[in-house]
């Protein structure tokens, strides 16, 4: 039994691939990369260059990536040490910070944003520091890198916590990731900076033309880059033009977006950013903001079916179809998309749902004479009285 190569797992993944989609790229079985990957096996000669080039690296830099790692608690032991002695800082510090910012990002989806700050605070800091101090080449620039991912973390759980109302301190920290994006000229990062900006703009501060502005600045940034960001920057370019009542320019941007993201696949920079339900969840949105209620309510109905586990994103869509279905009229469907989404925000405090489903819960006011509708409105008052 080999020993898991974390390195070369950690490298896979932050590319965007899954074990299927770089075996496909190699024209491998995936149990080939699996063993790979558990140390079981290692690539033959004639596949090195082709797997290097997949992963962005040289050919020493794969082999570091192959090499057996270093344990858990030396790896630590070198973060204490790089923090005590910045210049002595190495790829083993680089990784383990790494592997730090990875099981936080895990955990955003099941725990509320606010029981997350002060670790991504803290690790930023470290982050920060050592990128500053750290001698210039390859180690400073996979931190500079890794600062810019922690600092739009920090400005997401900021933004999550305060439910949507802290726009300037989210907006700083999604303007240091943007800094070091350009800085490290990595236009992936950068148009994804972008688009948290363009999202305080759009659910925060309500300026829906700035937000477009920002969305489609995204799109310009990566359309050379990466089509999985690149379609997501045309969802929201969409959702700004629906805001802004522009139906027909909505209509081509959710076109063109759909083009894009199913260009997307294991080789984009930022393909894992990008879900199956992403399209369903932006256009039904739209279309709800355009009052095209029926296709509104078919597209978010299976977005929701199709979202699996306790997702913030999900208790967003819950939260559209229920004001869909008031907006329709149809208050049975609406109790039951609204206790729904509640049950979705027990898991996950914070994000968009929450805003979302209090702006049903007011909508909902037509029927406050209706015991089910003051039922409903009782759960998510007492939601908010056990955070």
């Amino acid at each position: 039994m080999g020993v898991k190569r974390h390195q070369l797992v950690r490298r896979r993944r932050a590319l965007g691939f899954t074990q299927e989609t770089l075996a496909e790229a190699l024209a491998v079985e995936r149990s080939t990369v699996r063993r790979w990957e558990s140390g079981d096996s290692s690539p033959l000669p004639f596949q090195r260059p082709r797997l290097a080039r997949l992963l962005r690296v040289n050919a020493e830099e794969l082999e570091d990536l192959m090499a057996a790692p270093a344990s858990t608690s030396s790896g630590r032991e070198r973060v204490g040490y790089g923090l005590r002695h910045p210049s002595g800082v190495d790829l083993t510090v680089a990784v383990e910070l790494r592997s730090d910012m990875e099981r936080l990002m895990e955990r955003y989806d099941a725990v509320p944003s606010a029981t997350l700050l002060a670790e991504a605070g803290q690790q930023l800091s470290k982050v920060g520091f050592l990128a500053e101090e750290a001698p210039a080449g390859r180690v400073r620039r996979e931190l500079c890198s890794l600062q810019a991912d922690a600092a739009m973390l920090m400005g997401q759980l900021i933004w999550d916590a305060s439910q949507r109302r802290d726009h300037v301190s989210a907006r700083a920290y999604y303007e240091q990731s943007l800094e070091v994006a350009r800085h490290l000229r990595d236009p992936a990062t950068e148009g994804h900076a972008l688009l948290r900006i363009c999202y305080v703009a759009l659910y925060g501060a309500n300026d829906h033309r700035q937000g477009l502005e920002l969305a489609l600045q995204a799109v310009r940034t990566t359309r050379k880059t990466s089509h999985a960001l690149t379609g997501l920057g045309l969802l929201h370019a969409a959702e700004a033009h629906a805001f802004l009542g522009e139906g027909s320019e909505c209509e081509r941007a959710l076109s063109r977006a759909e083009k894009h993201l199913g260009c997307s696949d294991g080789t984009d920079a930022a393909h894992e950013m990008f879900t199956p339900t992403h399209f369903g969840r932006l256009a039904g949105s739209c279309y709800l903001s355009l009052r095209k209620f029926d296709k509104a309510q078919q597209l978010l109905q299976d977005t929701a079916s199709g979202m699996q586990g306790p997702r913030k994103s999900r208790a967003i869509v819950l939260g559209n179809l229920t004001l869909t279905a008031i907006r329709r009229g149809d208050l049975e469907a609406a109790l039951v998309a609204f206790n729904d989404a509640v049950d979705e925000l027990r898991g996950a405090r914070g994000g968009g749902g929450m805003n979302v489903i209090f702006r049903a819960a007011r909508e909902l006011r037509a029927w406050r004479g209706e015991s089910a509708v003051q039922e409903a409105q009782d759960r998510l008052l007492a939601l908010m009285e056990a955070a």
